[in-house]
C-alpha cells in the first residue's frame, strides 16, 4: 500500500471546519478536563456541539469524544474515566447503559486490500441496560443487544446477543445473563413513593 496516496474518499467529518476547530480547541478540552467534575456542564457543552443526550447522564473525567454531532445518548447512561468514543460514524447508546473506564468504541477501519488503504466507517449501536466493562473494545458495525455484557478487557468486532455475557479477545459467549427479581418490599416502597404521573412513565 502507498500511504502517501491515502485519501478519505467521499468521507466527511459531518460539520463545518469552524465547528471542528471550536470543538478541538475549546469543547473537547473542557469535556476531558479533570478540573471540571460536573457532568451537567459537560452534557451541556456536548449538546451545544450537536450531541443528542438524555437526562441523568454521568460523564467522568478524561472522556474523549471524536465528534459530538455524531453521538446519541439515552437517559441515565454512565461513561467512565478515560472512555474513548472514536465516532467517525454515528454512535448510539440507549438508556441505562454503563460504559466503564478506558473503554474504546472504534467506528473506523481500513481496506487492507486497497493500495490506498481506503477508510471504512460503520456505526456502533448499544442497546439499553448493557454493560461494557473496563478496557473493553468494540469495533465498527457492532450492535450490542439489550442487557448484554462485554467483560473486562474484552474485544469484539461482532454483534452481541441480548442478555448474554461475552469475554476474551476475540470475545466469546460465556453464558446467558440473568437478573435477580427485586425484593417485594422494595417494589412496594418504590411504588408508594411514586406520583401517579411517574408510575405511568415507569410502566412505559
Amino acid at each position: 500500500m502507498r500511504l502517501n496516496q491515502y485519501t478519505t474518499g467521499t468521507y466527511t467529518p459531518g460539520a463545518p471546519l469552524f465547528q471542528q476547530l471550536l470543538w478541538f480547541f475549546l469543547g473537547d478540552p473542557l469535556v476531558r478536563s479533570r478540573l471540571l467534575p460536573f457532568s451537567g456542564l459537560k452534557v451541556l457543552i456536548l449538546r451545544r456541539f450537536g450531541a443528542k443526550i438524555g437526562q441523568g447522564v454521568r460523564i467522568k473525567p478524561g472522556v474523549r469524544i471524536k465528534f459530538p454531532w455524531r453521538l446519541t445518548v439515552g437517559d441515565h447512561v454512565w461513561i467512565g474515566e478515560n472512555a474513548w468514543i472514536d465516532n467517525l460514524a454515528l454512535v448510539t447508546i440507549e438508556s441505562h447503559v454503563c460504559l466503564s473506564q478506558d473503554i474504546y468504541l472504534c467506528t473506523g477501519n481500513h481496506d487492507w486490500s486497497d493500495p490506498h488503504f481506503q477508510l471504512i466507517t460503520a456505526e456502533i449501536y448499544i442497546e439499553q441496560r448493557s454493560w461494557i466493562a473496563a478496557r473493553a473494545i468494540i469495533g465498527p458495525g457492532v450492535r450490542v443487544g439489550q442487557g448484554a455484557i462485554l467483560g473486562l478487557g474484552s474485544v469484539t468486532g461482532h454483534s452481541l446477543a441480548a442478555m448474554t455475557i461475552y469475554a476474551g479477545n476475540p470475545a466469546q459467549l460465556i453464558k446467558k445473563r440473568t437478573i435477580r427479581e427485586a425484593i417485594p418490599e422494595m417494589i412496594q416502597n418504590t411504588s408508594e413513593s411514586l406520583t401517579p404521573d411517574s408510575k405511568f412513565s415507569v410502566a412505559e
